[in-house]
C-alpha cells in the first residue's frame, strides 16, 4: 500500500467518496423547500401589492398620512 501522510490511498479515498455523498445527498434535502420559499415569497408580494393599491387610494383621495401608512407597511413586508 501506498501513504499518502497519515492516511493509506484506501483510506483517503474512502473519505473523499463520504465528502462527496454527504454534499450530493445534503443539497437534495435543501431542493424541497424551494416550492415553501416561493410561496412565502408570493404572499408577501401580493400583500405588498394589496397595501400598495390602498395607499395609492388614500393618495388620491388625498389622506395622505393613511397613504404614507400603508406604502410603510408594504415596504416592512420586505425587510422581514
Amino acid at each position: 500500500m501506498v501513504k499518502y501522510g497519515f492516511l493509506t490511498k484506501g483510506k483517503k479515498m474512502k473519505n473523499i467518496l463520504v465528502v462527496i455523498s454527504i454534499i450530493l445527498f445534503s443539497s437534495s434535502a435543501y431542493a424541497g423547500s424551494c416550492p415553501m420559499l416561493a410561496g412565502k415569497v408570493a404572499s408577501k408580494i401580493e400583500a405588498a401589492k394589496n397595501l400598495h393599491d390602498q395607499g395609492m387610494k388614500a393618495h388620491s383621495s388625498g389622506d395622505h398620512a393613511k397613504s404614507e401608512e400603508l406604502l410603510k407597511k408594504a415596504l416592512e413586508l420586505f425587510k422581514s
